[in-house]
């Protein structure tokens, strides 16, 4: 610890207000609305409202969730969302709340129970506290960087949506031909539905009897539900999701498998069709489905749809080309994430630098200390506890 800080908790600091009387009344959000509806997770504004009544404004604030023991920092008037969060106030007009937030972020306790946290466990948890100057100088350094950091971001994640666009430019091209085409249900021997689970469904782990996989209308995982004994598919197959969140997610099954719940099952006709030309095929319609609520791919809709067919050297040799392209994608893709999860590192540790007085320089700790205004972080301490006392 440096000298010249002082060990102190956030209770010290930080008091906390009941959010009782700022929950929203109703959740009939409006973007054309002004009032912010907030919860501490990671949505942060969970919508507008135009409601007048019951405004926080004691402001900047911290609002943390008393389960999950997230935080965000806020400067400007707001309504809550419910009842399991606590609205942190500073104890004195000496305590710089930006501070309070930015510590709060590498203070984490374990949150794997189901309780609220804040006065039992957090507040009495202990951190190190410098002088008022150091902190505003922390503050600024830490901005700075982050500032950076998030450019950098913003670039990365641009650039992984570039390569959306760009998957689907390749796929576009390969299948754009003004050539005669034929419809889906011509090509290929069967074309279904899913429908209920088997009997003999198990869905916790495989067992000798049960080793055919069931695959749902699920994209995760690649939709496996569980097990049974019999596989109504035995040959290479494409799924696509018929409804849902997932519609048109198209996946190339190798390995014999039951289909149920909403997924429609493709079957090729392998003497005049490759399954993987087939499939990009499918994938570069970049299906949506119908339907006002929840979107829904037909049988029908999947059976009308038209494929450029030529010869089966050929279209090997396109599925070549396309998978050529995508798999430099690919690997563009991974160093994207891997740079991503760096990023996300790198904060984490200018903010731990930073709570253990490592972030600033020596020239610049020297300067704080030259300050008119500068005082140890001891005597900052006992003046806030003085002021929470009066309170």
């Amino acid at each position: 610890m440096r000298e010249d800080w002082t060990e102190c908790c956030f209770e010290d600091i930080l008091d906390y207000e009941q959010p009782t009387k700022y929950i929203v009344n109703s959740t009939n959000y409006n973007d054309a609305y002004e009032m912010p509806v907030l919860t501490a997770g990671k949505s942060f504004i969970k919508g507008y409202t135009n409601e007048t009544e019951g405004i926080f404004e004691n402001l900047p604030t911290i609002i943390f969730d008393d389960f999950t023991t997230a935080s965000q920092y806020v400067d400007f008037k707001f309504k809550v969302k419910s009842s399991a969060m606590k609205i942190l106030v500073p104890t004195s007009k000496l305590v710089n709340m930006r501070f309070a937030f930015y510590c709060m972020q590498v203070n984490q306790i374990r949150n794997d129970t189901h309780k609220r946290y804040w006065i039992s466990v957090y507040a009495k948890k202990i951190f190190l506290l410098p002088s008022l100057v150091e902190q505003k100088a922390i503050i600024s350094k830490i901005e700075e960087l982050f500032s950076d950091l998030d450019k950098g971001i913003d670039d990365l994640k641009k650039a992984k949506d570039q390569l959306v666009i760009y998957r689907q430019a390749v796929l576009k091209k390969a299948f754009d031909l003004d050539s005669k085409k034929y419809k889906i249900e011509k090509i290929c021997k069967e074309i279904f539905a899913g429908g209920d689970k088997p009997k003999d469904y198990f869905s916790a782990t495989k067992t000798k009897e049960l080793t055919i996989p069931i695959i749902a209308n699920a994209v995760e995982k690649k939709g496996l539900y569980g097990y049974t004994k019999m596989a109504r598919v035995t040959e290479k197959a494409i799924t696509i999701a018929g409804r849902g969140s997932g519609t048109g997610h198209v996946v190339l099954r190798n390995e014999p498998f039951f289909p149920i719940v909403r997924l429609i099952t493709i079957i090729p006709n392998f003497d005049i069709v490759a399954i993987e030309y087939l499939m990009y095929f499918l994938k570069n319609l970049n299906i949506k489905g119908s339907g006002s609520a929840i979107p829904q791919l037909t049988i029908p809709m999947v059976k009308g749809f038209e494929i450029y067919l030529p010869s089966i050297p050929i279209q090997r040799q396109i599925v070549k080309e396309i998978e050529s392209r995508l798999s430099v994608c690919d690997k563009v893709e991974q160093s994207i994430i891997e740079s991503l999860e760096k990023a996300k590192a790198l904060r984490q540790s200018i903010l731990k630098k930073a709570f253990e007085g490592k972030l600033l320089s020596a020239t610049e700790i020297a300067r704080c200390k030259k300050e008119t205004d500068y005082e140890s972080a001891s005597v900052l301490l006992a003046k806030i506890k003085a002021d929470k006392k009066k309170k």
